[in-house]
């Protein structure tokens, strides 16, 4: 099994996030955003959180227009998985890959604590070392993780079962308490929360684990 980990200028958790794939026996590569392809035959590529390019204009949008970006479009279009984690949630939604925005916080202040969240959603390879309904803690620590979407919209992820957690204490302000959302072929996932950061009891906690090992399980029975 493969990961790519893009890394761009900004970017803070992306050694976490190829640690946390490496523990689940992910052999992972680091890529540089200003690189024009994915490495050969890779399974999944994870974008991690930070605030890249500074966050400047919107965030996530300068890191959507990347030359590695074309290359992650791709790569999903075609069927391969993509993790998106808080910035990388961000990057997503402005790719096109994932539908919805994440504003500033409603309470406008930098949110970094634990919190509660509730497997909504069991049909992806994310949340298949999950039972629907578990709930689980894991950090946030995001300025723009209040996620919006029209109301059309809203409905057709609620109806495609395609919010894969919710929070139980909503600490932004997002619609329906969504922290994450899964696109149609449910192989694109982006959450605000952080589960690279709690793959070790040194940590803290592992709510995080069974997201990396249900991945790599689904990879292996493929």
């Amino acid at each position: 099994m493969k990961a790519a980990v893009i890394t761009f200028p900004g970017s803070n958790c992306d050694r976490d996030l190829a640690v946390a794939f490496e523990q689940a026996g992910f052999d992972v590569t680091r890529v540089w955003h200003k690189d024009t392809a994915l490495p050969s035959g890779v399974d999944v590529v994870g974008i991690p959180g930070g605030f890249s390019f500074g966050d400047y204009l919107r965030c996530g949008a300068i890191a959507a227009n990347s030359p590695i970006c074309r290359s992650v479009v791709g790569h999903a279009e075609a069927g391969g998985f993509v993790l998106g984690i808080c910035n990388g949630f961000q990057v997503l939604c402005e790719t096109g890959l994932l539908p919805g925005v994440l504003m500033r916080n409603a309470g406008l202040k930098f949110v970094c604590r634990n919190v509660g969240l509730t497997i909504a959603s069991d049909e992806s390879a994310f949340t298949s070392g999950y039972g629907l309904g578990d709930e689980l803690v894991i950090p946030v620590a995001h300025h723009d993780g209040n996620y919006n979407i029209d109301e059309a919209g809203l409905a057709a992820l609620e109806a495609d079962r395609r919010v894969a957690f919710r929070y139980t204490d909503n600490p932004n302000g997002s619609m329906g308490d969504i922290a994450g959302v899964l696109s149609e072929n449910r192989r694109v996932l982006g959450m605000m929360p952080h589960p690279e950061r709690a793959v070790d009891e040194r940590h803290g906690g592992t709510g995080g684990a069974a997201m990396f090992a249900g991945l790599a399980e689904a990879l292996v029975s493929a």
